[in-house]
Parts: structure tokens; C-alpha cells; sequence
């Protein structure tokens, strides 16, 4: 007899990267439009369609969230710890990118994110499920690039 197995939902989260000229490094961040973690930042990304590439879920969910389009993203990693996801078993595999100047890059707020702006690593708000252990993961990587 087979063991039945319940499926973990997939979603693809992008972490864009940016100085501006800068000295210290941003992070682009949309505020939750619903529930779970309504009003709180967090990356833009979503849920994968069923018959969708999982790189082609990344940028339509960047798109979808704050108009950004035609970026080259890069796989950070899969981060699937149980509990990260309030709705349920939820894996995310992790896109960054890095942008020379945001500015050109007329971020809106679209679909379901309420706001979206960049913001200094240094000075975060809280972050949604778990993007804060995440961006630090991130931000370990990139110090060896």
C-alpha cells in the first residue's frame, strides 16, 4: 500500500540589490497587501503556477509586485524550513539580483503589495516570514562575489 504524501506549495521570492552611489547597500522591499503578514515587508514573490519554470515564476511575480521587468536574476538557494509559512508547508527557492541605478527603475506597487521602496540594509523594518534569516544568508553570499 502506498504512503499517500501531501504536496509543500512552491514559491520563488527576489531579493534586488542596490548602492545608487551609495556607500551602503539597499534592499528593495513591498509591503504586504493581505494576510499573512499584512502591512509588513517583505521581498516581492509569490506562489509558482503548476506548469510554470520556476526562474519565469521569479520575474512574473517581480513584475506582477512592482513593475520591474527584464532583470538577470541569479538562484540564491531554497529555504524551506517548516513553519516559515503560516498557510502552510511552503518551499521558496530565492532569486537576487544586483541593480546599478534603482532610480531608472520606476518601481510601483502593483497586484498585491501595498508599497514597495528600497530601504538601507542597516535600517530594515520588520520582515515578513522568514526574509530577515534569508537577507542574511543573502548578504553572506554576496560578500564572497
Amino acid at each position: 500500500m502506498a504512503k499517500e504524501y501531501k504536496n509543500p506549495a512552491l514559491t520563488t521570492d527576489i531579493i534586488l540589490f542596490s548602492c545608487d552611489g551609495e556607500k551602503d547597500l539597499k534592499v528593495l522591499l513591498i509591503k504586504r497587501k493581505y494576510e499573512p503578514f499584512k502591512d509588513k515587508w517583505a521581498f516581492p514573490g509569490g506562489f509558482v503556477e503548476y506548469d510554470e519554470e520556476l526562474e519565469t515564476a521569479a520575474h512574473r511575480e517581480l513584475e506582477e509586485e512592482t513593475g520591474i521587468k527584464d532583470l538577470c536574476l541569479k538562484q540564491l538557494g531554497t529555504f524551506g524550513r517548516v513553519g516559515r509559512d503560516p498557510r502552510g508547508r511552503t518551499v521558496s527557492v530565492v532569486y537576487y539580483a544586483f541593480v546599478d541605478d534603482a532610480s531608472k527603475l520606476n518601481v510601483k506597487a502593483q497586484d498585491d503589495a501595498k508599497d514597495a521602496r528600497w530601504f538601507n540594509i542597516k535600517k530594515l523594518p520588520e520582515l515578513a516570514f522568514d526574509h530577515a534569516e534569508i537577507l542574511d544568508c543573502a548578504l553572506a553570499n554576496v560578500k564572497q562575489i
